[in-house]
Formats: structure tokens, sequence, C-alpha cells
């Protein structure tokens, strides 16, 4: 028997979008054209009245492959064989480790640098010159302008290839993978949580205990509560006080110094001595301040020249043009009065010579010792010991006002008890409903006369609204009249306006009017001859020759 080649696999060839797209479209076609025919037919025979067609059994569910778009982007080449196993005998089977496949050697390929890579179209369209494509560019209508054809609108197949559904998704942003988880609590979970709140705390009233009613259970008084005691400060100055005073040296005891006398001058017995003389000192020599010398540099002083006499020079010839005119002195005399505080001047220089005469004529007063002080007894002056600085506590404004308030509150604490004290005990009312005689109505005896004497006169009211329709009324009235008024004087003031604008316009017209002016008659003008000589032309000498 001849051997029969095993069946190769073809190789699928990769199909585009647009091809795939037509093929789609047309097995909508086809779909469409069938339930068409159906529906013609069902037509036809529901308009003869024949009684419809009798449902056709379901016929069973044929299985078939699946087609997944990956096969398509698959390489070829690089999906296994498939082999047809039996199922049922590889259940209980172990699982086979893969054996490796024989590693070959290593084939090199050359490099396909010149080929580029995109991809290539299959079936190239024709080529089409640029201005071949404009002109059909120009001349081709638009196809948002092309009508949809009959046939296409009965068939429900769109015009336009390519169209599909959009299906929304969800943008994958990395902020949703850096963002925290939201802490704080809606509006809504937080009104759950207190509704659950009230539902779990239901008010439930207790019964009435009866012993409150008898006056056995009294309220408990409160405990009455310790008073605040204020405490010192305690400040860091009064440790560093403590501990300086803890640090400090015991005192050492003073040493105790005995008076020693110096000698007496012996000059003092001898000759009288007084105010030392005055020394005559020399006058002060003014220098210029050496102020380089602070920066340590000697400045030579500079010897004055001694400039010589300028030579003498003649003096110019005066000006003998003018007359010398000498200035005579006025006539006035002037008589020399002497000042007015002259003579107080006088008197001041006569007392002063006078007092001066007195001091020359002074005797001068003869020295007396003073006896000496007694060295026996040594009396000194008491030493004068500085106590030390006693800490006093600080008196603050807020302990005076704490206490007042805790002596208000200690007040207001034993009224309140007071009063729940004076409210606690109950104490009850005599009855004294049950002795005392029913409630009975009695009835008037009045007779007719005094009925008809003392009966009810209605009286006349005035209602609110009449009142304010009155005052709207009165409003109303005022309003219209000022209206009125207005008017009135609108009117006036717009007559006057035209009157004056009439007025205007004929004084504008008379003004406009031209009229002619009178011609003017002036004095004649007489030429009289003029006695002065006429000028002699003379040429300007520009030239040297005429300078001499």
């Amino acid at each position: 028997a001849p051997q029969v080649p095993p069946p190769v696999k073809k190789q699928r060839r990769h199909k585009s979008s647009e091809q795939q797209e037509m093929e789609r479209i047309k097995t909508l076609q086809k779909e469409v054209a069938d339930q068409r025919k159906r529906n013609e037919a069902s037509y036809r025979a529901a308009m003869a009245g024949s009684q419809p067609p009798k449902k056709l059994a379901l016929a069973t569910t044929v299985p078939k492959e699946f087609n997944f778009s990956t096969d398509g982007r698959v390489k070829v080449g690089t999906l296994p064989q498939h082999k047809e196993m039996d199922f049922t005998a590889q259940l209980r089977k172990h699982p086979s480790s893969p054996a490796k496949a024989p590693n070959g050697t290593t084939v090199p390929k050359p490099f396909n640098l010149s080929t580029g890579s995109k991809r290539k179209l299959e079936d190239p369209a024709p080529y089409v010159p640029m201005a071949q494509q404009i002109e059909q560019f120009q001349r081709r209508t638009p196809t948002r302008y092309h009508l949809r054809s009959r046939q296409s609108h009965e068939r429900g197949v769109p015009m336009l290839w390519g169209l599909k559904i959009t299906h929304p998704h969800t943008p994958l942003l990395m902020t949703r993978q850096r963002r925290r988880p939201t802490a704080v609590k809606s509006s809504a979970e937080l009104e759950a949580e207190e509704l659950q709140k009230l539902q779990q705390f239901k008010f439930k009233a207790l019964e009435l205990n009866r012993k409150i009613l008898e006056g056995a259970l009294n309220p408990k008084k409160p405990l009455v509560k310790e008073s605040t005691r204020p405490e010192g400060f305690h400040l860091h100055m009064d440790k560093r006080l403590t501990d300086r005073n803890a640090s400090k040296k015991p005192e050492e005891p003073e040493e105790q110094h005995t008076f020693h006398s110096r000698p007496l001058p012996v000059r003092i017995l001898e000759e009288v001595v007084g105010v030392p003389e005055k020394k005559v000192l020399c006058p002060t020599v003014p220098e210029s301040p050496a102020w380089a010398l602070k920066k340590r540099v000697r400045i030579d002083r500079k010897v004055e020249e001694v400039k010589p006499p300028a030579p003498l020079k003649a003096h110019a010839a005066p000006h003998f043009g003018l007359p010398f005119q000498p200035k005579l002195q006025d006539k006035t005399h002037m008589d020399v009065c002497p000042f007015s505080f002259e003579e107080r001047e006088c008197e001041r220089r006569l007392l002063k010579e006078k007092r001066l005469e007195e001091l020359r004529h002074e005797e001068v007063p003869k020295f007396k010792a003073q006896p000496l002080p007694d060295f026996h007894e040594v009396v000194l002056p008491e030493k004068k010991v500085a106590e030390p600085t006693k800490p006093e506590p600080f008196k603050l404004l807020i302990d005076e006002r704490g206490a007042v308030k805790h002596d208000r509150w200690e007040q207001m604490v034993k009224e309140e008890q007071k009063h729940q004290a004076e409210a606690a005990t109950f104490k009850a009312r005599p009855n004294m409903v049950t002795h005392k005689e029913p409630f009975l109505p009695k009835k008037e005896n009045r007779s007719v006369l005094e009925d008809m004497n003392n009966s009810v006169v209605p009286e006349g009211f005035q209602l609110s609204t009449e009142r304010r329709a009155k005052e709207r009324l009165e409003f109303d009235r005022a309003v219209s009249e000022k209206e009125v008024l207005r008017a009135r004087m609108e009117e006036e003031q717009r007559r006057e306006q035209e009157e004056r604008e009439k007025e205007d316009m004929a004084r504008l017209r008379l003004e406009q009017v031209h009229k002619a002016q009178p011609v003017r008659r002036y004095k004649q003008l007489e030429l009289k001859k003029s006695d002065v000589t006429l000028t002699v032309p003379q040429s300007p000498n520009f030239s040297d020759r005429f300078r001499m």
C-alpha cells in the first residue's frame, strides 16, 4: 500500500483589521438578508390567512471550535503539533518530567539593517500623482453629504465601516496607588452610628418608690470637700540664695588697729605758716598739634622764607580829562554828650577803691592752735551691722481673689444644702374640703324692671381695617395732589423752556441778518516837504591802502 504522507498543518495567514471588519460586515449582511426573507414569508402567510407554520423542533447544539483573535497574532512555527491522547487513560498517571530538547549549534544570521520596522501592506495601492489626488479631492463630494440608500436603510447595515460601541475603561492612574485610605467617615455613616447609639440607650422610666412619699428616704448630704490649702511658690531664686549662704566662708575677726600719732611739725611753732607763695609759671608757647605722630611719621617744620621786598613800580599818570573837584565837609557841628551810665560807673569805681583801702589797713589774724585730743580714750564710731534679708511670702492678688471666691462658694453651698433640706421635709396640708359644705350656685331674684334698667347696652366699635382704609385714602389723596402739582410744575417749566428757545431763535435770526456799514470819511492827508538834507553815500574804506 502506498504510504500516505502526514497531514501538513496549513499556516494561518495574518489578516489585517480592515479585512476582519469586512468579513464581520459580510456575515451581518447575510444574517440580515436571511431574517428579511423569513419575515417576508411570514408576512405573506399572514396576508393569505393560512395558519401559522408550526415551530420546528430545535436541533441539538453543535459545538464549534473557538476562534480566538490571538491565534492570528501568534507567530508561525512556534506552536507544537497537537497529539490526540486518551483522556481516561491519562487520569491516574503521574505527569512525566519534561524532557530537555537537545541544544544544537548556534546558527548565525545576518542583520537586516536595510529593512525598516514598519509593516508593509500585502496589496499596495497603485501610485497616483499628487496633482491627480488634489484634483480628485476638489471634485469629490465629502462623505458627510452622501445620502443613505434605501436598500442599506432597510437592511439595517451601517454605511460607515469600522464603527463600534465605545467601551469605557477606567484610567490606570499612578495616583491611585499613592493615595491614602480615607479615614474620615461620611455623613451617612455618622448618622447610622448615631441612630445605632440612640437605639442602644433607650429611655425606660422606673417605677415610683412609695417610700419617698412616706418620708422614709432622705437625700444624702453631699460630702464636704476640704478647702484648698495655698502653698508657697518654689522659686529658683530662693534656692540660689540658700546655696549662696551655705557656700559663703565664715567671716574672719577684724584686726584691731592701734592709733599711732604723727610727730608735730616744729615749723608751725617757730613762724607763721600760711598759704604758700604762688609760683610764677612760664607762658605757654603755642605749637601746632602733631597729628602725624599717630602714624609714626615725623614732619619737618617748614622754615618760613623771608620774601624779598617787592620792587617799586611807578604809578600810572592820572587822567586829567576832568578837573579835580574836592568834596567839602558839611557845616553841621555835633556836640559830644556823655552817656547816661557814666555817673554810675564813677560811683562803682569809688566804692571799689574804698574797699581795697580797708583791706590794706586790716589787721592780719593771729594763729591760734586748737587743743590736742585726748589719746588715752579712743572712741571709735559704732559699726553698723546689716541684718540679713528676711524672705516674706508674696502677697498676690490672685490669692485674695481666690479666698473671696472660696468664701462665696462655701456660702452658696450652705444655702443650697439648706434649701434641699427644706424641700426634702414633706409636710401635708390639712384636709378641709371634706368638712366644708359643697358649692351650690345661687339664683338671683331680680325683677323685670331691674333687668330692663341694668340691661347691657352695646357700644359701637371701630375696626383697625376701617381705620387703615381711611388712612390709606388720605395718603392716596395726598399722593395724587403731589403728582398733579408736579405735573403742573413740569408743564410750566416745559412751556417756559419753549418760550426761551423761541426767543433765542428769533434773536439769533435777527443777529444773522447782514447790514451794510456806511462808508467812513476821514480827514484828508496833507504831505509836507522835509527840511532834512539828503544823505550823501560814501564807499567804506575796507582796503589797507587808505590807512596811514
